[in-house]
């Protein structure tokens, strides 16, 4: 069995009141056109965004904050920040929140890599999520910005890919801290198999299972744990996306 460890300021006090957690200060472009289209994909492996359960409310984090893959999935709230430099381009008393699919890198082609660069937290937002918070013409705005519990429609889902020793399973769709923590498979003839994280939110396994119906567990970086008994058939393909009705809440 697998092991269970593991300007503004009116927006900032009604969040302070129903006790938020604190803002940080960070900053927010945009990226892939105007029906953020040019966001599907990215460095969480997601593919088709829509598919995966995350839409058009999306966005690349820059090194800091993307933590090796190990913030994909999860949600941020963020507002314009109108009392710094470029607030004049906020759209007053507005939030979104953004899921985590993608990776804005440095471009040290610019000093200090550019907005992405090391150290500095950014969200490169679809087009769509940005212009909720800023004024298209700017740019770039300053934001205010926390983590939040993810809310989704539907269960997860294990998206399967690798060859015949060696499997390669996006995890898709997580509620709740919407990142995950560790996982595990399970075939119909093996016990629980610990996975490593490959890159994003695929996670790998160095087994062979085709032929075999799949199970999965999964710990939360929120810390709750869940097995997905029984997730795929014996049946099941590579290139094919495998839903559940279970659901993580924190």
């Amino acid at each position: 069995m697998a092991p269970r460890w593991l300007g503004m300021w009116g927006v900032l006090a009604a969040c302070a009141a129903a006790g938020a957690a604190a803002w940080s200060p960070g900053t927010a472009t945009f990226y892939g056109g105007a029906d953020g289209s040019g966001t599907m994909g990215g460095a969480c492996g997601y593919d088709n965004l829509y598919n995966a359960g995350y839409g058009i409310n999306n966005a690349a984090l820059s090194t800091v904050l993307f933590n090796d893959g190990a913030s994909c999935g999860q949600c941020y709230t963020i507002t314009c920040d109108g009392s710094r430099p470029g607030g004049q381009y906020c759209k007053p008393g507005n939030t979104v929140t953004v899921t985590a699919t993608n990776l804005c890198p440095p471009n040290y082609a610019l000093p200090n890599g550019g907005w992405c660069g090391p150290g500095r937290p950014h969200f490169d937002m679809s087009q769509p999520a940005w212009e909720s918070i800023g004024v298209v013409q700017a740019g770039i705005v300053p934001v205010l910005y926390e983590q939040v519990k993810c809310s989704r429609s539907g269960g997860v889902r294990f998206s399967i890919a690798g060859s015949n020793y060696f499997l390669l399973v996006n995890i898709q769709n997580l509620a709740g801290s919407g990142s995950v923590a560790a996982a595990w498979v399970k075939g119909d003839k093996t016990g629980w198999i610990q996975m490593s994280r490959n890159w994003g939110a695929n996670w790998q396994a160095l087994a062979g299972l085709v032929g075999q119906g799949l199970s999965f567990a999964v710990t939360t970086t929120g810390g709750q744990y869940i097995q997905f008994l029984n997730a795929a058939p014996a049946w099941w393909q590579f290139g094919q996306t495998y839903n559940t009705y279970q659901q993580f809440v924190y």
